[in-house]
């Protein structure tokens, strides 16, 4: 599904029309952006959580010449399924 079918459908389910689905959308991704910026975690229970996580400095190696490196400390962000989210992706693997 892409941001276009994404906003049909709010639209649809919601009863507004296209145009403010849309502005929910991206104010959505804002909301998100600016709350994993600041260190906050977002929870939709039974949908998803986004968590921003610590990665600690280590050593790499570049593989084409196998020379050790020091990666520095970063931010990165954890997004899990809820609960909801997992039931429709279903518990078998396709075969």
């Amino acid at each position: 599904m892409n941001r276009r079918e994404l906003t049909v459908a709010l639209a649809q389910r919601s009863g507004v029309p296209e145009e403010q689905a849309d502005a929910l959308l991206t104010a959505l991704g804002d909301v998100l952006v600016e709350a994993v910026a600041g260190g906050d975690d977002v929870r939709l229970p039974g949908v998803l959580s986004v968590e921003r996580v610590e990665r600690a400095a280590r050593t790499g190696r570049n593989p084409r010449t196998g020379e050790t490196l020091q990666i520095a400390a970063a931010y990165g962000v954890r997004i899990s399924p809820g609960t909801r989210l997992k039931a429709a992706a279903g518990s078998s693997a396709p075969a």
